[in-house]
């Protein structure tokens, strides 16, 4: 029996087979579970419209369902000679059920499996991700209220600047995470559109009922046009790629602001030793290899948009096997992230602040905006304050007062996170994750 879905009466060359297979079977196991799902809901339409009886409808479930447990498990296993995950499965589907395993394949290519493969795991992956930015944001959002009051050097083009504060540094880091939320809402929203249906690109004779298959899934709508449908490899994809590389755009800058502030000549924060590698000639040394990898992960996820954007960029519309490249930069992407979110989050919540850095006088002049800005308060023309401490600058002569009273919104006294903390919550009860599990679970169980 053929192991090829497209298999006639000739053999292709091994060399080709193994050059066109490439690492296929390897990143298919990542789809395995939504592609028996997607056969699920579209076993179910064809019964609608003819194409199955009930008595096959429900061998056919019964068995997907064991196929499923087994991916559950970890246990599902393309095997060699196979091509893709899809052969897999109707393979299973066969040995046990014969010629009725074959019929699971009307009215769909493995085009719209593929495509429906991906955005039924990219859409539950988004959900993981969501999950741990959240962690994070709200690990941020303890440290910031827990140093709200200690008060730290601002810096701009690294030079000692204006007074901020640690609750100002781990409160922007939360709130950037809003932002970077948004983002993966709109991929989301982007991928939860179904392909099914669509079948190599340009539709199928049979009368497929793709309102169903959409429900049976828990997608919000359809990709209703069937050329565009097919279009949508690569693009989506590349779009979830620009939403995973703008969180780990923030992990990256809050990592080297990490591993900055934890140095000797800074001593801002401390990580706890268990949390750092040490030298093999420098006995003293506490290196927080943890923020160099994040930051060198984050780094290489930024670059995902561009990896995917090289690879389909020049492609006319249609399908072309160069699509398959982007599942190896793609699919593993949001472990990678997942692990340096889970990471920053657990390092965040050891690290210790240092509460007494202004007693060093290196920080003094940071208050001469603080001066200026009272003189200014008192009537001073500004610029004549601006002068007038400047000049105290310039000849030794300037005294700061460390008293700071800052209350517009966002500032030192006043930092907002009950405001951050409402825009997060809002963004992710957008989502509503709860369409998509009602919708899985009453296919499968």
């Amino acid at each position: 029996m053929a192991n090829k879905l497209w298999e006639k009466d000739f053999e292709v060359n091994k060399q080709i087979e193994r050059f066109t297979v490439g690492r296929d079977r390897e990143m298919d196991l990542y789809l395995a579970k939504y592609d028996v799902m997607g056969s699920m809901a579209h076993i179910t339409m064809l019964e609608t419209i003819g194409l199955l009886n009930k008595k096959e409808l429900k061998v056919l479930l019964s068995e997907l369902k064991n196929i499923l447990a087994l991916c559950e498990k970890g246990e599902f296993k393309i095997e060699e000679g196979v091509e893709d995950v899809h052969s897999q499965v109707e393979l299973m589907l066969t040995r046990k059920l014969g010629d009725m395993g074959k019929k699971i394949h009307s009215g769909r290519s493995r085009n719209d499996q593929v495509l429906l493969d991906l955005k039924l795991f990219t859409r539950n992956e988004l959900r993981r991700i969501v999950g741990d930015v959240k962690s994070l944001f709200d690990e941020l959002q303890r440290k910031s209220k827990q140093y709200k009051d200690v008060l730290m050097p601002g810096y701009t083009h690294l030079q000692v600047a204006m007074p901020s504060s640690f609750g100002l540094w781990f409160g922007a880091y939360a709130e950037s995470l809003v932002d970077d939320m948004v983002f993966l809402q709109a991929a989301y929203r982007i991928t939860n559109r179904n392909p099914l249906g669509s079948a190599a690109g340009y539709g199928s004779s049979f009368p497929l009922n793709r309102t169903l298959t959409t429900q049976l899934l828990g997608f919000d709508s359809m990709d209703y046009n069937v050329v565009y449908a097919q279009m949508g490899r690569g693009k989506i994809e590349r779009n979830v790629a620009f939403a995973l590389a703008s969180v780990a755009g923030t992990l990256a800058k809050f990592a080297f602001d990490a591993c900055m502030f934890n140095c000797q000549n800074f001593n801002f924060v401390k990580l706890p030793k268990e949390c750092t590698t040490g030298s093999s000639i420098m006995p003293h040394k506490k290196n927080p290899d943890v923020f160099e990898l994040i930051r060198a992960k984050s780094n290489k996820l930024q670059n995902l948009p561009q990896q995917i954007m090289m690879i389909m960029n020049n492609l006319p519309v249609g399908y072309f096997r160069d699509l398959q490249i982007i599942k190896e930069a793609f699919l593993p992407a949001f472990d990678e992230l997942s692990d340096c979110l889970n990471m920053a989050s657990y390092i965040v919540s050891k690290m210790q602040v240092n509460e007494n850095i202004l007693d060093n006088p290196i920080y003094d002049n940071m208050f001469s905006v603080e001066e200026v800005n009272q003189l200014a308060a008192g009537g001073m023309p500004f610029r004549d304050a601006y002068k007038q401490v400047g000049m105290e600058i310039e000849h030794g002569e300037f005294k700061p007062i460390k008293h700071i009273h800052h209350t517009h919104e966002g500032s030192i006294g006043n930092l907002c996170n009950d405001k951050i903390k409402s825009l997060m919550e809002q963004v992710i009860s957008e989502f509503h994750f709860e369409r998509m599990d009602e919708a899985i679970d009453k296919l499968t169980k």
